[in-house]
């Protein structure tokens, strides 16, 4: 008999101790071979989907797996490799694909952005002179692998070429419809092989069909579909989205595939309110996601069961899949490692593990009634209530500041066009003037001597005089580079957010609470659970120490509000523009503190400005509004003289160049050399009135640019922007790379910018 049944997206690659991320970063560093690579590798991946198998999914996702990332696995299995890898035929040599991620000493990396509005990056697919090809059936290889070690029937999951064609570059407009045309015959083959070897079920994702809005491009959904239901009829194909709402919906669910997966966390109300008006296919089978994929909180089952009680209504149980609204690829592991937190917090917690948990007991009370979870039901309650309830999430001090600064003025006291002339004068700074990011690289010895200090094997004291001396070691560097500004390098901070989240209440930064950002590159974002208030001058010390060893400039370095939400795991139970205001007057605290110190650049870094732009243009604009009061809050406090920088990582900017102006940052950076010098455009077309830089080499690769490419970025930026406006900087902080690259690259940075001042004496 056919009943409801749970299932997963997709389960997070790092390991619950970061294993994945130490036997790359070994490989990459010759410490161990590839095949011990593929065994540790392979050794995760069982373990992984053995561990849904036991908590009792029905449907657990296999090929969700990558070894860097899941769009690149798209591009190899499809034979995409831009020409400069000399690639031929065949199945992608792991140093290639390796190298279209990371770059080699011959040719750049592909471009990495990020994968709609979350913090994880993919590589983004060059279509230039593509001939798609079968070069391995990777869906096929761990469907396999799962059935023969394991005795698991699996979900394959494949990203859909809509959406893989959408997110790649290197093509025109009217290619579209040709390119998707010469995809269609190798998923065919990829989907008929499937059926071959028994595969029941296959998960297609096509997450760019919440951003539909030309309803004619449904026929490349259908065009597509229809190919691989002929090549493969046994299979139940089920059509998955996530993020937002279907427009088109009644159209939508017309299309050939066996089953829709949707949203019902991150569609703000509207996948429902569609479900409840227009109904659903009698054919169809409906995979809810009601399980938040991208949040750590704990559900408040009783809400969630009211839920499945509306779309019961319109989908039998036979006809239902119970799953997370997206892949778990967002959150951390488990919150078993947890074991420093206070216990009403740890309660009030669901990572991936936890989350499974919620779909299997919610799975449970459809197939068997709600009596059969009561028991788990109550206690799931009882905690979901108790952290609604604490006092941390009830703090009248932040209440009462908040109340007070409603219809405050928050702009500087002078308009840009005359500050920045103060500004001019207080710094005395050369033209085209070379700094860097922020951090600078985090050595095996920094980290052993955090963990030390961590664990109590090393004195506060002489952590501190550790820092000091690294601190004085790079200014040297800095100083031998002939930097016109500095920055004290960080070394005392794990994270650009997770630093703050240490020190400012409301925040509680996590042990193992690991989530991937980009290959290898893994964040803890911490949890945002109560109220946000300051408490102790967080940067301080360490900046004006820095400054004490140097006549020149030294930044201020701090994380802005947007940054700081959209890369911590916020707290559900208030309005996010509401926490962003309480981070802004936090942080309004310690820039006052350092300019009251004596430092006369204060860098607030906003990279994931653009990242959290809601999906759905309609909004935008509240989000983009309250972006710009956040930062202000943070930053009108200041005198004329104090230069406000910030940061922010490569993006569509056309988009945002208004808001960015409206910021009223003096200087803005922007990682920009990925995109190939792309992002220029965007200025060419949109006036931009105040200080830039656009970062001349990127940061993510491990190879040290030539002087030539270094040149190229500076001289076509200055097409568009004359020299008194320009910055010269790498793209982003230095912290992931080693000593000797940064310095190499850093001097071709300087040596070339003094080049190019030449021509302008």
């Amino acid at each position: 008999m056919m009943t409801v049944k749970s299932s997963s997206l997709g389960y997070p690659r790092l390991g619950e101790k970061r294993e994945w991320k130490r036997a790359l970063e070994s490989y990459w560093n010759d410490g161990s071979s590839k095949e011990e690579l593929l065994a540790t590798t392979k050794e995760l991946r069982l373990a992984s989907l053995q561990k849904q198998a036991d908590a009792g999914i029905d449907k657990i996702p296999s090929g969700d797996f990558s070894l860097y990332d899941h769009v690149l696995d798209t591009s190899v299995t499809l034979g995409i490799v831009p020409e400069r890898f000399k690639y031929t035929d065949g199945e992608v040599p792991l140093e290639t694909y390796f190298a279209i991620a990371r770059g080699n000493k011959d040719a750049v990396a592909s471009e990495m952005t990020k994968w709609f509005n979350t913090n994880y990056h993919y590589i983004v697919p060059e279509l230039d002179n593509a001939r798609p090809q079968l070069t391995f059936n990777r869906p096929l290889f761990y469907y396999n692998e799962a059935k023969n070690e394991l005795g698991l029937e699996t979900k394959p999951v494949i990203l859909g070429p809509i959406s893989y064609l959408k997110l790649a570059k290197g093509y025109e407009e009217d290619q579209f419809e040709t390119l998707l045309t010469a995809l269609i015959p190798v998923y065919v083959q990829i989907f008929a092989e499937l059926e071959a070897a028994g595969v029941k079920t296959v998960q297609l994702d096509e997450p760019y069909l919440v951003l539909l809005t030309d309803k004619k491009e449904l026929n490349y959904y259908k065009k597509s579909i229809a190919a691989f239901k002929e090549a493969a009829p046994s299979i139940q194909l089920i059509l998955q989205t996530y993020f937002e709402r279907l427009d088109h919906y009644e159209a939508i669910l017309e299309l050939p595939a066996d089953g829709f997966g949707i949203d019902f966390v991150a569609d703000h109300g509207d996948n429902l309110r569609s479900l409840l008006q227009f109904g659903f296919p009698e054919d169809k089978i409906l995979a809810a996601g009601i399980i938040d994929g991208r949040n750590v909180w704990r559900s408040n089952l009783k809400d969630k069961l009211a839920l499945l009680t509306l779309i019961q209504a319109n989908v039998p149980a036979e006809r239902l899949i119970i799953q997370p609204s997206s892949s778990l690829l967002h959150v951390p592991i488990t919150v078993a490692h947890e074991t420093t937190f206070e216990k009403t917090l740890v309660n009030g917690l669901a990572f991936a593990d936890e989350k499974l948990h919620e779909i299997v007991l919610l799975t449970k009370a459809v197939r068997d009634g709600v009596s059969s979870i009561q028991t788990e039901l109550d206690d799931s309650f009882e905690k979901y209530t108790a952290l609604q309830k604490a006092d941390f999430r009830n703090n009248q001090t932040v209440e009462a500041e908040l109340t007070s600064i409603q219809g405050e003025e928050v702009n500087r006291a002078l308009p840009y066009a005359e500050r920045i002339l103060l500004q001019h004068e207080a710094l005395n700074l050369p033209l085209l003037p070379t700094t860097s990011i922020g951090s600078f690289p985090q050595s095996a010895v920094v980290r052993q001597k955090r963990a030390a200090w961590k664990k109590g094997n090393l004195t506060e004291a002489d952590y501190r005089s550790f820092i000091k001396e690294e601190t004085e070691r790079w200014i040297d560097i800095q100083e031998g580079l002939d930097l016109d500004v500095l920055v004290h390098g960080e070394f005392e901070r794990t994270d650009m957010v997770e630093y703050f989240g240490q020190q400012l209440s409301g925040f509680q930064a996590s042990t193992f609470g690991w989530v991937q950002s980009y290959g290898s590159r893994a964040v803890r974002p911490p949890l945002i659970f109560g109220d946000i208030a300051f408490e102790k001058e967080m940067t301080v010390e360490e900046t004006v120490y820095a400054q004490s060893l140097t006549e020149k400039p030294v930044k201020g370095m701090l994380t802005a509000p947007i940054t700081i939400l959209n890369w911590s795991f916020v707290r559900d139970d208030i309005t996010v523009d509401k926490v962003a205001n309480q981070i802004g007057l936090a942080l309004r605290k310690e820039v006052l503190a350092l300019e009251k110190a004596g430092i006369g650049i204060i860098q607030i870094d906003e990279p994931a400005l653009r990242e959290g732009l809601p999906l759905k243009e309609e909004r935008w604009k509240k989000y983009l509004d309250a972006s710009v009061y956040a930062f202000k809050l943070t930053t009108a406090g200041v005198k004329n003289e104090t230069q406000i920088h910030t940061h922010m990582c490569y993006a569509e900017f056309d988009d945002i160049i208004d808001t960015i102006s409206a910021l009223d940052a003096d200087v803005i950076s922007i990682e920009t050399s990925r995109s190939h010098g792309d992002i220029i455009e965007a200025f060419e077309v949109h006036t931009y009135d105040k200080e830039i830089g656009l970062g001349v080499y990127d940061i993510h690769s491990p190879r040290v640019p030539t002087a030539e490419e270094i040149k190229q970025n500076i001289s076509r930026a200055l097409q568009v922007f004359p020299p008194e406006q320009f910055w010269i900087n790498p793209d982003c902080g230095l912290k992931t790379r080693h000593e000797s690259e940064t310095i190499d690259a850093l001097k071709t940075m300087v040596d070339v910018t003094k080049e190019i001042r030449k021509a302008y004496n």
